[in-house]
């Protein structure tokens, strides 16, 4: 497993939200090439980057910060927020993204989905921002009845491998990992997903290793880092032990 740490762009800061609200968040950096320049000195293997004014609005918004991030540093991207159209996805792949992370459009446009799976192949990423168990949509602002591993079910047989598994009921509180949703999300996978929720300490890293789930590659880590819980480096050997 990988860490990630995110770096989380609204109104061209970086801040982190406490569940997915976007009238609770705390700032962090004026200019989220600082963040990214942190998180990769300190030992950072990829990046998390999300362009919330596109969750939120329907349409990127952020992707000159990805290009600035991108000529700095030679680390993985995965970029998400907005990319609904194969338009916006050919923008942040030309920004720098390695990876696309596809939200919304996903569930809702099939033909979409199908065009950035026939173009990127393996570099499409679909995240499940799940709230109660159920898939949430449109920058977490709207909740659906979907339970996540139906929808696991139907993208995957669309031929999705990747995914995201955010719990926004931890999300950017420090309340510990939905151990119980990753095991149900491991379960429906068949390719792999990066688990991103709640993580606070190094026994939350480990609980999330213990499962054992040889299809979870990779965490995001948010709030914990930012507010100096841990080091990148003490997070990267907790998930290689």
């Amino acid at each position: 497993m990988i860490l990630l740490p995110a770096i989380d762009i609204l109104d061209g800061r970086t801040v982190r939200l406490a569940k997915g609200e976007f009238d609770a968040k705390t700032v962090y950096d004026a200019d989220p090439l600082d963040a990214a320049l942190r998180w990769a000195g300190a030992g950072a293997r990829a990046l998390h980057v999300v362009d919330l004014d596109g969750a939120r609005t329907g349409k990127p918004s952020n992707l000159h910060h990805v290009a600035n991030i991108a000529s700095e540093l030679d680390v993985p991207l995965h970029v998400g927020g907005g990319l609904r159209t194969l338009e916006a996805v050919d923008a942040a792949v030309e920004a720098g993204a390695t990876r696309v992370v596809l939200g919304t459009a996903a569930y809702t446009d099939v033909d979409f989905l199908d065009s950035a799976l026939e173009r990127y192949g393996e570099r499409i990423i679909v995240s499940l921002d799940v709230r109660d168990g159920k898939l949430a949509t449109s920058g977490w602002t709207r909740q659906t009845e979907m339970p996540a591993e139906a929808v696991v079910g139907r993208l995957r047989d669309r031929g999705v491998r990747r995914f995201v598994y955010s719990s926004i009921d931890r999300d950017g509180t420090l309340s510990g990992p939905d151990l119980e949703g990753a095991r149900r999300i491991a379960r429906a996978v068949r390719g792999s997903f990066i688990y991103s929720g709640g993580i606070s300490s190094l026994p939350d890293l480990r609980a999330l290793a213990a499962l054992r789930q040889v299809n979870l590659g990779g965490v995001i880590i948010g709030k914990a880092l930012y507010e100096g819980r841990f080091t990148v480096r003490e997070a990267q050997a907790e998930l290689e032990r």
